[in-house]
């Protein structure tokens, strides 16, 4: 089973564990990734932890983990077994190291879908952790301020729990798979941009739009014929105005090979 399609099954399952779906997800840029070996160092970090203040300082203090700072968009941040490693991330990832390393040490922990900054929130509590930061707990006030900050949102636009919602694992995933998604278009590499984008197409909500960008990331490592498989593959059960888009798409690839 190659890495889109072991992903794709445990993704399909009802509760995905966010860990294992996580280094699935990471495998796409590393077939060879170790999974035990990296749900054995999540295993160690909760050694000993037994309060939220302990895992904070266990991680953000003892272990070193940080934001990455100084290059946001390597797209190592977005990969787990790369955070796990180098102790850096964005706050997505980091918020995946806090949740499940907080899950094995029995302190209940969910991410929070932020706009803009993705937060951790302790269940119990309703304690706000802005991950990227150290650990840092935010009061409404300080997480107001992060958003706009972090989402370029004036004062007009209103502030509240709407916008503090859990985010469970298919949404963590694709959010996930959002940002390697930006970093991948933006450094050109369509050999990434493909396993992406075949993640993707394996959550809910994908589209149009998905297909296409997977078939053009297939047309440009030259793969033509491929990415106009893709497409004609979805005109049997297409409506008429969506088969025409496909087939225009699916000719231009084809027409490359001229």
């Amino acid at each position: 089973m190659d890495t889109v399609a072991r992903f794709a099954e445990l993704v399909g399952r009802p509760d995905p564990p966010l860990d294992r779906a996580a280094l699935a997800l990471a495998a796409g840029a590393d077939a060879d990734l170790d999974t035990g070996r990296w749900l054995r160092e999540l295993d160690r970090l909760a050694e000993g932890v037994t309060s939220l203040d302990a895992l904070v300082d266990r991680l953000f203090v003892q272990e070193g983990f940080a934001g990455n700072v100084g290059d946001y968009h390597d797209p190592r941040n977005s990969l787990l077994h790369h955070v796990l490693e180098r102790r850096l991330g964005i706050p997505i990832t980091l918020a995946v190291v806090t949740i499940e390393v907080g899950r094995r040490a029995g302190i209940a922990l969910e991410g929070v879908g932020m706009p803009g900054h993705f937060l951790v929130r302790a269940i119990d509590s309703q304690v706000l952790l802005d991950v990227f930061h150290g650990g840092v707990e935010l009061d409404d006030a300080a997480a107001e301020a992060l958003f706009r900050t972090a989402s370029g949102a004036g004062p007009e636009v209103p502030f509240g729990p709407h916008l503090l919602a859990t985010a469970a694992t298919p949404s963590i995933l694709l959010r996930m798979l959002e940002n390697l998604r930006l970093v991948y278009r933006a450094r050109r590499r369509p050999d990434d941009l493909e396993w992406v984008v075949r993640m993707r197409l394996a959550l809910p909500g994908a589209g149009l739009p998905d297909l296409l960008e997977l078939a053009g990331a297939l047309g440009d490592q030259a793969r033509w014929i491929d990415g106009a498989r893709v497409l004609e593959e979805q005109l049997p059960e297409a409506p008429p105005e969506r088969a025409e888009l496909l087939r225009t798409a699916a000719r231009a690839l084809r027409a490359r090979l001229n």
